[in-house]
């Protein structure tokens, strides 16, 4: 057996052998770190346009330590705006998808290519004239480079210079030098750049859409810290409020028991003073815990020391007090919410997405047919340099035809097309249902303003009786005709009275802010400027 193929074959079952664990191999391991070190190196960079920004921005200062640091409703928005992690997550999101425009106008950029390829050969031959067998050696190279183009007319061209040489014992040398050109036209199926342009139309969409995600994001995210803002209000109310009740609850049990001792009230009497005693510390208990909670919830919003932010203090600066007023203009607010709700223009977007694809399955049940044309000229020669020289001469091919093909009932075409004209009416719906959502939101946020705003007034004056029930309570114990289960009674109406009507306010603070989410207009009315897509 010769020894060159000996070689060959024992390398053959050598990799026959190993090739079914090659991930195995040392030769594969590989230090992954070694190769992410110079990530961090190469940052990117979020555009200015997908920052969220108020037009008039706080000056604000952070407090060193654990504070306590002053924060207002305006701050907290401003805080959230540029410290929120899940907004800094959210914000490279646009940076992704504005990538997959120019991916796709990446398929029609010029190719430039080039090839080298080098053939040894030895072989016998056997003459046709004597029969004897005779050795033959040669060796040949080519090298080819040129440039090649898709354009969205649906036009593949291409132009190449190529140039060949061949050396054999046989045969005298011999060099040939091709200049060369082709163009292929498809006529019917990828035609036109309606079609060949979808998908970076649907890129740009999806770019846009992206934005519109963003903008909800942002303004559902702005939303929740002016509501948890103003909870942290609430708990803060309800604690001052239940601290006070407690005082008072101690100094009527301090007043019972004096009573006690000089004999004006039995000793049963004191039980029920203590019960409330108990019954108010427990209540407060739970209301520093509450306040506890969302604190943590409005740090983790703002974000105003990302290094250890949970051991800040904060003293809500704002109060939640305002000056009521109906809902007068609901018809104005409800064409606001169809213009301005981001998701409801995000899904106009991709309904837009949708309808594109058609174009380009609707194309697909068309046949397969181009046309062709190919043209060069060649030079021979003994060197290299000749045979360029002789592309002058009058040596030259063409060629020009047309490529048909279709599929025998075209079934993939036809369910890609059906699939893309359901998907788009798919689509077409749901907008419609979606639309549909955003006036029921708008008008229960509209609801919940007008309940929380007539909630004030009756809150009020519930606590003004309340207070009036029970100084006569008191009045009447203080004579003899009252028990101090009655005033305890009274104390606890009261103190319901007044959370009631601090959590009315508040509500009315946070009902404004969900209407405001409802008809996708908080940013604008917050002062915040964010970049918005392409009009759906």
């Amino acid at each position: 057996m010769n020894t060159r193929l000996f070689r060959m074959i024992t390398l053959l079952v050598l990799m026959s052998a190993f090739a079914c664990a090659p991930d195995r191999w040392r030769v594969f391991d590989y230090d992954d770190n070694r190769f992410l070190r110079g990530e961090a190196d190469r940052p990117i960079t979020i555009p200015e346009t997908v920052r969220p920004k108020l037009t008039e921005p706080p000056s604000f200062e952070i407090p060193s330590g654990e504070g306590p640091m002053d924060l207002s409703i305006e701050l907290a928005a401003m805080l959230a705006l540029s410290h929120n992690r899940d907004l800094q997550v959210r914000q490279i999101n646009p940076v992704i998808a504005g990538t997959f425009e120019q991916l796709e106008r990446g398929k029609f950029d010029p190719e430039l290519f080039a090839q080298f390829e080098y053939t040894d050969e030895r072989a016998m031959e056997t003459s046709r004239a004597t029969g004897e067998k005779f050795p033959v050696d040669g060796n040949d190279n080519s090298t080819a480079a040129g440039v090649r183009q898709t354009l969205p007319t649906g036009t593949q061209l291409e132009a190449s210079v190529a140039q060949q040489r061949s050396i054999s014992n046989r045969t005298p040398e011999e060099q040939d030098a091709r200049i060369g050109m082709s163009i292929t036209q498809s006529l019917l199926q990828g035609f036109g750049p309606a079609v060949n342009l979808v998908s970076v139309r649907q890129a740009e969409i999806d770019a846009s859409a992206s934005l519109y995600e963003l903008r909800g994001f942002v303004e559902a995210m702005l939303a929740e810290t002016e509501i948890t803002y103003w909870n942290f209000v609430l708990a803060g109310k309800e604690v001052t409020i239940f601290e006070q009740s407690l005082t008072i609850a101690r100094q009527q049990l301090d007043e019972v028991e004096q009573q006690i001792e000089v004999g004006l009230l039995p000793e049963v009497e004191a039980a029920a003073a203590r019960a409330e005693v108990a019954r108010r510390e427990q209540a407060l208990i739970e209301a520093r815990s509450l306040l506890e909670e969302r604190r943590l919830k409005l740090l983790r919003l703002t974000n105003p020391k990302p290094e250890d932010g949970f051991n800040l203090r904060i003293n809500a600066s704002s109060e939640p007090a305002i000056e009521p007023e109906p809902i007068t203009d609901l018809a104005d607010r409800l064409e606001l919410a169809g213009r301005s709700r981001p998701d409801l223009n995000e899904a106009r977007l991709r309904l837009r997405q949708n309808r594109l694809e058609t174009i380009v399955t609707k194309n697909g049940l068309l046949p397969r047919l181009e046309l062709f044309a190919v043209l060069g000229q060649t030079g021979y020669a003994d060197s290299f340099s000749n045979s360029f020289k002789e592309l002058n001469n009058d040596t030259y091919d063409y060629s020009v035809g047309i490529r048909f093909s279709q599929y025998l009932g075209n079934r993939s075409a036809k369910a890609s097309d059906l699939a893309a004209r359901a998907s788009s009416r798919q689509a077409a719906e749901a907008v419609e249902n979606l639309a549909q959502i955003v006036s029921l939101d708008v008008r229960l946020a509209a609801n919940e303003v007008e309940r929380t705003r007539q909630q004030i007034a009756a809150s009020r004056v519930t606590r003004i009786l309340q207070e009036r029930t029970l100084e006569a309570e008191t009045e009447r114990f203080r004579v003899g005709s009252s028990t101090s289960l009655l005033i305890a009674q009274a104390q606890r109406d009261l103190l319901v009275a007044r959370i009631a009507e601090v959590m009315s306010v508040v509500n009315y603070r946070i009902a404004l802010v969900q209407l405001n989410l409802a008809e996708g207009t908080l940013l604008e009315r917050r002062g915040v400027k964010l970049a918005e897509g392409i009009t759906p």
